[in-house]
């Protein structure tokens, strides 16, 4: 059983009233740069268990008379067609998205911003199908001299020359689909717009992670390095804050580094700064809602284990760098880790070292063990799937729960009709042969009554899996990592 380690229900009370207070704070007017994702926030839930992956969206829904959501989308990103890595889509794809889902809880969306606009023509057609879904579009350009010439930015030749955003509400939360959207830049701009109106309003910042009030180099935090390993994000002991309170803040390298240019931007702006360091502009209250401090201890060594091999296998793609993959083993190193503290790694590589052929294990909540194995009928993760649904439903392992009398047709199927070279079953084309069976049979049936029951299990594979089969297992709510090699030594892997 996986053990909870988050307070989630305190989060959402403190956290919600904390924002409350900033809004307060400056006479009833914040701009709230909302970073991580505001909703599916699986990294938080997997190093703080108990945190449910939609809580940052739950907050905001006991705000939501208060609260306007404004999106900002970088247009070099459009232009240049940019794909979030977790979900497959190109930005613009998810500012459709996003505002879908707020819609859907009910979250107004006030308006779109096309950051460093300069008539990028995927951009302008970007624009226009935006406004012809009757969503408002603000642009925003790039600055020249940003942010360092502060005469220059805080002017109406800079900050002025940007569109200035309508709002109704008094909590402004400004989301992006990625980082480097432009969220700080727009709230900037809406201040000195705002203040040449006479309008008080003030800036904060909400970002779960790194958690300020834990200690530097506890495993969760750890985690956020690796995690953001591509972005050379580096977690440090705030300087600002440490002058100004003599108390320990953790913050990290980019928040630090651009303090003295925004605390001045405040000077200029407001007549004087509300923030005397980076981690005052915060409103995180996570690390207050930590109840069990080794459980969360526990799962970040994991999730860094996770992102050490998903690190390795994306440098295997040619997708990361090898600095990156040196990153995450310092971050192993000082936390005295290594890749046999996951418990289905060493299964799985004695499994393929035994049959000769890929193999993969799983560790199910209840923390048994199983292995799965290459076979001409399925594959070594299909195979894995089956036995942790007969573990689970208590079936015998000599049964069959799907006759070769079904499987052979969909590999005839796949090879003759397709084009497929491989004939053996995905986990997606055995779930679909099971849930077939299950019409009639059932024993299927009970095995598929299981699937629920595998979220929170954690699998390991000797080779990398194919896209369909990471995603089964990611929608199954299962953790997946590989190694970092191919099943075959073809230059082509769909």
């Amino acid at each position: 059983m996986v053990e909870i380690g988050f307070d989630n229900d305190k989060y959402l009370s403190m956290q919600s009233e904390k924002i409350k207070e900033r809004i307060s704070q400056f006479g009833g007017k914040l701009y709230l740069e909302f970073g991580g994702k505001l909703f599916d926030d699986y990294h938080a839930s997997r190093v703080l268990p108990g945190f449910q992956p939609d809580s940052k969206l739950k907050m905001l829904l006991q705000i939501k008379d208060k609260a306007e959501i404004v999106i900002v989308i970088n247009s070099e990103d459009i232009e240049q067609n940019k794909v979030r890595g977790d979900i497959g889509i190109t930005y613009d794809m998810d500012v459709l998205r996003l505002i879908d889902a707020f819609r859907n809880y009910g979250l107004y969306v006030g308006s779109v911003v096309l950051s460093m606009y300069n008539s990028q023509p995927a951009a302008q057609s970007f624009e226009r199908k935006l406004e012809a879904l009757g969503i408002t579009v603000y642009r925003h350009y790039a600055i020249e001299g940003y942010p360092s010439n502060l005469g220059h930015v805080i002017s109406d030749e800079g900050y002025g020359k940007n569109d200035y955003i309508e709002t109704s509400r008094e909590l402004i939360v400004i989301t992006a689909p990625g980082p480097g959207s432009g969220k700080m830049a727009t709230c900037l701009s809406q201040l000195y717009h705002d203040h040449k109106c006479g309008v008080k309003a003030g800036y904060a910042k909400f970002e779960t992670f790194p958690i300020w009030n834990i200690p530097l180099n506890h495993p969760v935090n750890a985690a956020y390095e690796a995690a953001t390993a591509d972005l050379n994000d580096v977690n440090m002991i705030d300087p600002y804050h440490l002058e100004a309170y003599n108390s320990a803040a953790v913050n990290y390298n980019r928040d630090i580094e651009v303090f003295p240019v925004l605390n001045a931007m405040f000077n200029m702006i407001l007549g004087e700064s509300p923030y005397k360091s980076p981690t005052d502009m915060g409103v995180n209250m996570a690390g207050f809602c930590i109840m069990n401090d080794d459980a969360c201890r526990r799962a970040s060594e994991q999730e860094i284990i996770r992102r050490y091999y998903s690190t390795l296998c994306s440098h295997k793609r040619g997708e990361s760098s090898e600095e990156e993959v040196l990153k995450i083993e310092l971050l192993m190193k000082k936390l005295g880790l290594t890749v046999t503290d996951r418990r289905v790694v060493a299964p799985a590589l004695e499994k393929a070292e035994k049959t000769g052929s890929p193999a993969a294990a799983i560790e199910l909540p209840n923390g048994k063990i199983l292995t799965g194995k290459t076979s001409a009928l399925l594959g070594a993760s299909a195979a894995l799937l089956l036995n942790s649904l007969k573990e689970l439903a208590g079936i015998h392992d000599d049964i069959l729960l799907i006759s070769p009398v079904v499987i052979e047709p969909i590999q005839k199927l796949k090879v003759e009709h397709l084009g497929n070279e491989n004939p053996r079953l995905h986990t997606d084309e055995v779930l679909l042969a099971l849930s077939i069976c299950a019409a009639t049979n059932p024993t299927a049936k009970l095995a598929l009554d299981q699937l629920k029951r595998l979220r929170g299990s954690e699998v390991h594979s000797t080779v990398i899996l194919s896209s369909v089969d990471m995603k089964t297992f990611k929608k199954l709510g299962i953790n997946v990592t590989c190694e970092a090699k191919y099943q075959t030594k073809n230059l082509y892997h769909r």
